[in-house]
Formats: C-alpha cells, sequence, structure tokens
C-alpha cells in the first residue's frame, strides 16, 4: 500500500545514512514523564488534529493506548528522485520484545538532522515496518502534521486500511514537501528544532499512538 512516514523504531535499533537522529531527554517532550502529577487524557479524534495550528504541547495519549501491540522495526526515508537513501534504522530482531509499562515519553520523541540540502527536495518516499498483535486493526490510519515556528508548513494524512491479526507489514508513502523561497529555507536554517512534527496513529477514531519529532538541516 502506498502512503506515508513516522518515527523510527525507539529501541535495540541500529542506523545509517546521511542523517542524523537522537531521542533528547532534555526535550519538551520528555518532561512529561518526569512531572509529578498524572496526565489527564481526553479522547481526540482525526478530525480534531487536523484542525490542530500548532504543535500540541503535550502528548495526547497514553504509551499504553497503544492496546493492539502495533511495534514499529524498521523505517527508511529516500530521496524520490535519485532514490537516495537518506536515513535507515532497524530494530535488533533478537532483542527481546518490550513492554509498554517499561517505556517513557521519551521513547516516542525524536529530533533529526536531514542538512540543508533536504530542504530543496521536492519528494521524499518512507517505508515502514510495523508488526501487530492477536487483535485486527479495521482501520489504520496516520496524519502528521508539520511546523516551523507554530505555523502549519504541510499537513499529511494517509489510510492504511485493514490491519490482519499477528502480522508485519509494509507502509510505503510518498511526500510531496511544500515549496519553500530561499528566504523561508534560510530561516529555517537559522532556527534548528524550530521544525517539529506531530504523528497521529489512529485505529478507527482512536488514537493509539502519537509521536513527536524535531528536525535541524544543518549546513
Amino acid at each position: 500500500m502506498s502512503s506515508k512516514r513516522t518515527p523510527p523504531p525507539t529501541s535495540s535499533s541500529s542506523s545509517s545514512s546521511s542523517a542524523s537522529a537522537t531521542a533528547s531527554p532534555t526535550s519538551a517532550s520528555s518532561s512529561a514523564s518526569s512531572s509529578s502529577t498524572t496526565p489527564v487524557y481526553r479522547n481526540v479524534t482525526p478530525a480534531e488534529v487536523l484542525k490542530h495550528t500548532a504543535p500540541s504541547p503535550s502528548f495526547l495519549c497514553p504509551i499504553t493506548a497503544n492496546s493492539y501491540g502495533i511495534d514499529f522495526t524498521e523505517f527508511c526515508i529516500r530521496e524520490v528522485a535519485t532514490n537516495t537513501e537518506l536515513f535507515h534504522v532497524q530494530k535488533d530482531p533478537d532483542a527481546p520484545p518490550l513492554r509498554l509499562s517499561d517505556l517513557d515519553d521519551s521513547s516516542r520523541f525524536i529530533q533529526y538532522d536531514f542538512g540543508a540540502k533536504f530542504l530543496a527536495y521536492k519528494t521524499i518516499g518512507t517505508k515502514l515496518t510495523f508488526k501487530v498483535g492477536p487483535q485486527p486493526l479495521p482501520t489504520f490510519r496516520m496524519i502528521e502534521r508539520h511546523y516551523f515556528k507554530n505555523r502549519l508548513l504541510k499537513s499529511f494524512d494517509f489510510p492504511f486500511g485493514f490491519v490482519i491479526p499477528d502480522s508485519t507489514n509494509e507502509w510505503e508513502v510518498i511526500y510531496d514537501l511544500p515549496r519553500l523561497s530561499k528566504v523561508e529555507q534560510e530561516d529555517i536554517i537559522t532556527h534548528p528544532y524550530e521544525t517539529k512534527s506531530d504523528s497521529f496513529y489512529f485505529v478507527g477514531d482512536q488514537l493509539v499512538m502519537h509521536n513527536k519529532a524535531e528536525y535541524a538541516y544543518s549546513r
């Protein structure tokens, strides 16, 4: 099935590419896990996140909302015109499975540095490999919202459809990137990690996963 992108596997993984990616324990996303109060979550629908005009200030569902056993095991990003691989990460297949209760919010936040050349690309493709548990997913959908300085750059909405229980799946997606002027590109380059994204994963209208990312484009 053809569609689009996600943060990579979060543990026991190896990566190689021209880009770099790091999980940042000092990020705003991980600060939620260090708070002395337990977050209160409410039901969030696809229609609601499609109206967001800025990155969400916190995660909109708990890690334990992933009751379907969705596990991202491999992720790669490529530039479509030349088929150049930009990023690749894969979980160690021999690593023991992680329990959701062992994870904190730092496991669903990542920082990328793709380099300044990335901003001139017109189209990128991503391929995500994921496993699911014994329950079928009637519909699986990803909504990804990208912002710079709290301004929406681009919104992507990718349906996967039905997912068979206990299956391993590949989700390949094509992104048409926003056209940026030279002035806009320079502004983004000189303000690293002020480009941010929210990736929301829904089964039906139930939000089961929420990942956050920040981006730099260093020269």
